[in-house]
């Protein structure tokens, strides 16, 4: 009798659990009923986001840093405002730093993948393409501080703005608009970061007639492409390296008598460019291009960044940090409500969502991942110039700009495929 109705109390106790289950829907790696570390939330579970960025000796630590700290307060809001349909968000436990080395940062990747949701931050095209296969494999979602065209077409990503494809072919059309070119130079990093831009100058170049050449600038000692920008006299220059490289390849080449002028995808520009020797040549003759408005920016979504990060030195490298978080916020939303909080479940709900509202700081249609990746990419850049009266030293001067050549562009998987 009593070995019957310790049976039946352990059916029961099996069923209320299945029960509990099906109420609180699936979970996977790095979701726990437990609460986070410093929960804002105590009796929510916990969602485990990772992030892996340039924090201390690498090209782009000027970027990681904000972008990783602007994450962690998103993310915190998002927990201020009760969470995920009970989970809070921790993007702090699993932080590693790549130092911009690809061997980094796979091993930083094979350290934390068993134990979050998905990547906030996989920082680097090079270094986030050598982990692809396995978060392919896995069906692991990340967002990358990078913006490589070939994103555009890979399920596990989750990307926001424009691709240094768009924004070399917006550069070149913005400027064949308004000056006289003949000849264009791409001077850039080796990998994806650096061809992706190139591949876009090509293309935009091509459309305009124009003669072009590129050639690759080392890390650290640029002093090659110098050379060939003094020795090739091109009306423009597309710079697709760091910022540190970004100020020697404008400072020496104007320095040694080049006479025309230079445009910088995103990652190249940090406001201590004012600061560096070469500042006037840069105010003088560079123009930024962006995926979207700079810090000081008047829209919901910049208030709230402003007001979740306090008294920081204003820097768009924040910027880009909080933006590229709401594609994760808007797919793990609608995967819990799908009730299916498990990878499988994430690379589902992404398929699913086509418009996320980054509240205002992108159009909505920026948010769009459930079809063809020519359909959906977003094309439109952010011109900019520099400005010391600016808070982050960039000035707005063409707002969301998309030229003919990206407007018309189609790409099988990359630009760097074009032909």
């Amino acid at each position: 009798m009593l070995k019957a109705l310790a049976g039946a109390a352990l059916l029961l106790g099996t069923l209320a659990a299945c029960a509990g289950s099906d109420e609180q829907g699936a979970t996977g790696p790095g979701v726990t009923d437990e609460p986070c570390p410093n929960a804002v939330n105590r009796d929510n579970g916990c969602i485990y986001l990772g992030i892996i960025s340039d924090l201390t000796t690498g090209p782009f630590q000027a970027l990681g840093g904000p972008m990783t700290r602007a994450e962690q307060r998103f993310w915190q809001r998002v927990n201020q405002q009760g969470g995920v349909s009970g989970y809070d968000v921790d993007a702090v436990t699993y932080v590693r730093d790549n130092k911009y080395d690809i061997a980094v940062h796979r091993q930083a990747y094979n350290e934390i993948k068993g134990k979050v949701l998905a990547l906030a931050q996989t920082l680097g095209s090079p270094m986030t393409d050598a982990i692809l296969p396995d978060l392919r494999a896995s069906k692991t979602i990340a967002v990358p501080a990078s913006w490589a065209s070939k994103w555009e077409a890979e399920d596990v990503i989750l990307e926001s703005g424009a691709s240094y494809c768009f924004e070399s072919m917006n550069a070149i059309d913005y400027a064949a608009q308004r000056s006289r070119l003949k000849r264009v130079m791409s001077v850039h990093y080796p990998g994806d970061y650096g061809e992706d831009a190139a591949a876009g100058a090509r293309v935009a170049a091509g459309a305009h007639k124009l003669t072009f050449s590129e050639i690759e600038a080392a890390q650290g000692d640029p002093s090659g492409a110098v050379d060939a920008i003094v020795a090739g006299k091109p009306d423009l220059v597309i710079v697709t390296t760091g910022p540190a490289d970004a100020a020697k390849i404008v400072g020496e080449s104007v320095r040694r008598g080049y006479a025309g002028r230079f445009f910088g995808t995103n990652p190249t520009w940090d406001k201590s460019l004012l600061k560096n020797p070469a500042a006037g040549a840069i105010k003088a003759r560079y123009l930024l291009t962006a995926p979207w408005k700079p810090f000081a920016t008047d829209s919901p979504g910049h208030t709230a960044m402003r007001a979740a990060l306090g008294s920081v030195e204003p820097s768009d490298n924040y910027t880009s940090g909080w933006t590229s978080s709401y594609p994760l916020k808007a797919v793990l939303q609608k995967a819990a409500g799908n009730k299916d909080l498990t990878r499988e479940g994430l690379l589902e709900a992404l398929k699913q969502t086509k418009v996320v509202d980054y509240e205002g700081m992108l159009p909505s249609a920026a948010g769009d991942f459930s079809g063809d990746a020519n359909a959906s990419a977003f094309r439109q850049s952010v011109i900019g110039r520099p400005d010391h009266r600016e808070f982050t030293g960039i000035k707005v001067i063409s707002d969301f700009f998309a030229g003919p050549t990206a407007r018309g562009h189609r790409f099988g998987g990359s630009c760097q495929s074009a032909p």
